[in-house]
């Protein structure tokens, strides 16, 4: 008997926790980049920061994913501590909004809101329906588990086990304040966690008093996500996370006295537990936004004294787009790591284009310092991959996926691109410097003329991978065949320098021909992202094999 109540109530627990992460990733997957667009444009006035916080975190149903939002502004120094602050206020307020709004008895919209979720769902033929009705599904799972914890926990009210270690937890207010804390935390959920609080204290299981500290205790520990996430991040980040945390953990601490004066006032508000329990939940969060909203200026200039910015340099191997809060949004997330990956490009244009510069004027300084820009290099190309392994694929579009797979295959041929300058050519180069070496003039000529064309061939690659067009994919598939023939007709003439007993050439020999060879390897990795881009427009053959 014991096991079963408790399967069911944990059962219940866990739909309540899936249909939160439904109605999350239905909104952001169907609205995620116009609720970053709204947050970015409310900053100008804390109250408008504050309205966008409360409104971004209705719909999304997570204060944690609207910190971790603005936390990515902060981190990009994009937005003030104290607007951003002021966001921070509007979510939490939001948070208890949602809440109080699923107190209400609406059961009977449950079996309504999956219907019409999964009809959405199914016969939509636009993603925006689909993500619509995943939204839908999941609000009604929520308002379904709601119903299955009050049922489930119905058999153990009169347990006299659980009244032991409840009655000792409302002995101990700050024990039940962790309590809340670590059960949030757990969670990762404020609104799951109030939510279960309410339906146990809607059952009889809780009572007020202790049901309202561990309410306290939900509100401290609901800034731990936000907290851990931006722990090693940059300071801008750490400062909005630490900052709304210190908000609710001072409120926490003035309020934890006045919780009997909270419990004789609950009834005033509802005459059911369980609306009392939500009701204080919201008051909560609307007297700490009312208290620190004024005097969010000093407030963020100490945050900011006690949390400096550090003397630094930017370290060009570490990403600046990947978003962390932008993984449950796929279309987002994508254009970030995009945006990382031409990062690499750009790193790699200048290696590609000092290499050249190594070659004609042995330069030793100039060797190590591209050694340090493939380490950058690397450095991104693992970032991006991590970051596009973390995308939710759950709530990711078939469209969406060919993209991913795309932007890896990209980034690993740009990583590939630079280790060949790195590994092959600077180690030629190198050779060259050490033992005194110098190219023909004609040689050199036609490394030079061949290396123009792979850089031209690297922004040419750069573009088609931006804007996936189709036009340019087939220049880069035709300047395939031309530097082949190109690098053919150099290496014949270079033949043609050594038969003719040119000293230059005899002794640069080995070297002219790898050179020659790794410039073309570079030229193939950089074609290479012509191919999806045709094969998408229809324009490519099976296979390049004559027919029998």
């Amino acid at each position: 008997m014991a096991t079963t109540v408790i399967i069911n109530l944990l059962g219940g627990v866990a739909l309540l926790l899936w249909g939160l992460r439904m109605v999350r990733t239905g909104v952001m997957r169907a609205f995620g980049g116009d609720l970053r667009r709204i947050l970015g444009r409310a900053m100008s006035s804390r109250p408008r920061a504050f309205a966008s916080g409360l409104g971004v975190t209705a719909l999304l149903q997570s204060s944690t994913a609207t910190a971790l939002m603005v936390a990515s502004f902060a981190e990009r120094g994009l937005v003030a501590t104290a607007p951003a602050l002021a966001v921070m206020l509007g979510a939490d307020v939001g948070t208890a909004v949602v809440a109080q709004i699923l107190s209400v008895d609406v059961r009977w919209l449950s079996p309504l809101l999956v219907l019409l979720g999964v009809f959405g769902f199914s016969t939509g033929g636009t993603s925006l329906r689909r993500d619509l009705g995943r939204a839908a599904v999941g609000l009604g799972l929520m308002l379904l588990a709601l119903q299955l914890i009050v049922h489930a926990s119905d058999p153990i009210r009169d347990s006299a086990t659980l009244k032991a270690i409840l009655g000792g937890l409302g002995q101990e207010p700050v024990l039940a304040v962790m309590f809340g804390a670590l059960l949030t935390w757990l969670a990762h959920s404020s609104l799951a966690t109030i939510l279960l609080i309410m339906s146990l204290a809607t059952s009889g299981l809780m009572p007020l008093p202790l049901a309202l500290a561990i309410v306290l205790g939900v509100n401290a520990g609901a800034a731990i996500p936000a907290l851990v996430a931006t722990w090693r991040g940059d300071i801008g980040a750490r400062r909005v996370a630490r900052g709304n945390a210190a908000f609710r953990w001072i409120g926490v601490v003035l309020v934890l006295p006045f919780l009997p004066l909270a419990a004789d006032l609950a009834p005033a508000a509802s005459s059911e537990i369980g609306r009392q329990v939500v009701a204080f939940h919201l008051a909560f969060n609307l007297v700490i936004a009312i208290v620190f909203l004024p005097i969010l200026t000093p407030v963020s200039r100490l945050i900011e004294r006690l949390l400096p910015t550090p003397d630094v340099p930017l370290d060009p191997s570490q990403p600046r787009h990947l978003d962390q809060a932008a993984l449950d949004s796929p279309p987002v997330a994508i254009a970030a790591a995009q945006r990382e990956a031409l990062r690499m490009g750009d790193a790699l244009e200048g290696m590609l284009r000092d290499a050249m510069t190594v070659f004609r004027q042995d330069d030793r300084k100039l060797v190590a310092d591209i050694s340090r820009r493939d380490d950058v290099i690397d450095g991104l190309h693992e970032a991006i991959k991590r970051y596009l392994t973390q995308i939710s694929r759950e709530v990711m579009s078939p469209a969406d996926g060919k993209r991913v797979m795309e932007l890896i295959v990209f980034s690993t041929n740009l990583e590939h691109v630079g280790d060949i300058i790195d590994k092959n050519l600077m180690e030629l180069a190198q050779k060259k410097i050490k033992n005194h070496l110098t190219f023909s003039s004609e040689g050199l000529g036609e490394i030079a003329d061949l290396h123009s064309r792979v850089l031209e061939t690297l922004k040419l690659s750069l573009a088609a991978f931006v804007g996936g067009d189709v036009s340019i994919a087939r220049r880069l598939i035709s300047e395939k065949t031309m530097f082949r023939e190109s690098e053919r007709k150099a290496a014949e003439r270079h033949l043609q320098r050594l038969q003719s007993g040119r000293v230059e050439s005899i002794e640069t020999s080995s070297l002219h021909l790898d050179v020659l060879r790794d410039l073309k390897r570079i030229h193939s990795h950089l074609i290479a992202v012509a191919y999806p881009i045709l094969e998408e427009a229809g324009e490519l053959r099976p296979s390049r094999l004559a027919t029998a």
